[in-house]
């Protein structure tokens, strides 16, 4: 009878024990999409540091949000962070799970196209940065033998129409396969349209500091003060009404940031879902602890060269 009892506060310290760590040190999160290769590839599971940025309050259903030894995310680091457009669920440590790359600070000015990607910033030229190319169909079976020999997995096709296909590559995969095909390459980044060639600069609310609203901000900084600032906003005749009043400056009682996929055809960052408020931060990816390749067996499609690294 006292051996099993000792068994079972052993157990129970157990569980307590995990829970704790869930909950004020470190939690696991499944990598679901494409989005973040070639930093992170779909299947892993990587461990989320709550420390990075200063440890958010658990069960904020209960408590109101206070984050203790607050600091905040910089620039080029993989962030985990809850879903800041749910509209389903008002708790925000019980919302869906997302993680991005921050590219944008509070107080930062990004350059963006019509469709808020980043136009102009050092990771959008990074050599992880994906973009989309296209090649003859009858080189598919040319352009799979070449993947193989060059390691280039997992990649999938993207689309395609009478004439091309279309798959995404990064920099540095797209300079492997130009050595490869030598003086005959067929692989040709798509032409983007000229009017996401136009800049305009977005700049990152900040705690306390005024942003100007311009036609191209104007609906983003609507939406980010009905959601995350308890305004009552709206769009009227080309103007930005707060509470009542139109205006041409907004306010902010919170620092946000701009998140941006590894993968820019990837939509699962800030073009989808808009600014990152701090409370809404979790904590930074900061170790792969499994990686297998989706829709292997038991047995076979370990990355054993990714158990255990650190998350760049």
């Amino acid at each position: 009878m006292k051996r099993n009892l000792k068994w079972i506060i052993a157990l129970a310290g157990a569980i307590v024990i995990v829970i704790l760590l869930r909950s004020f040190a470190f939690t696991s999160c499944l990598i679901p999409s494409t989005g973040m290769e070639n930093s992170l590839f779909r299947g892993e599971r990587i461990l989320v540091n709550k420390w990075s940025y200063g440890l958010r309050l658990p069960f904020m259903s209960v408590f109101p949000y206070h984050r203790w030894g607050e600091r905040k995310v910089q620039k080029e680091d993989i962030v985990v962070f809850n879903n800041p457009a749910s509209m389903t669920e008002s708790v925000i440590d019980k919302r869906e799970v997302f993680i991005s790359r921050c590219v944008g600070v509070p107080g930062d000015t990004l350059l963006v196209d019509s469709l808020f990607s980043i136009v102009s910033s050092q990771s959008a030229s990074g050599p992880d940065r994906k973009r989309l190319y296209a090649y003859p169909k009858q080189k598919e079976q040319q352009l799979d033998s070449l993947l193989s020999i060059l390691s280039i997995t997992p990649n999938e096709l993207m689309g395609q129409d009478s004439v091309n296909n279309v798959r995404s590559f990064s920099r540095y995969e797209y300079y492997l396969l130009e050595q490869a095909t030598n003086d005959r390459n067929w692989i040709h980044l798509l032409e983007p349209d000229k009017e996401r060639q136009i800049a305009y600069p977005l700049i990152i609310p900040e705690k306390g500091k005024a942003v100007r609203v311009y036609p191209w901000n104007r609906t983003l900084l609507c939406n980010t003060l009905i959601l995350h600032e308890g305004k009552q906003a709206e769009v009227k005749n080309d103007t930005l009404y707060i509470d009542g009043h139109p205006t041409q400056h907004c306010y902010f009682t919170k620092d946000y940031y701009w998140m941006a996929s590894n993968n820019s055809i990837n939509l699962s960052d800030s073009r989808l879902f808009g600014l990152v408020p701090q409370d809404h931060i979790i904590g930074k990816a900061s170790l792969i602890w499994f990686s297998k390749e989706n829709n292997t067996s038991p047995f076979e499609g370990y990355r054993w060269n990714r158990f255990f690294q650190p998350v760049k």
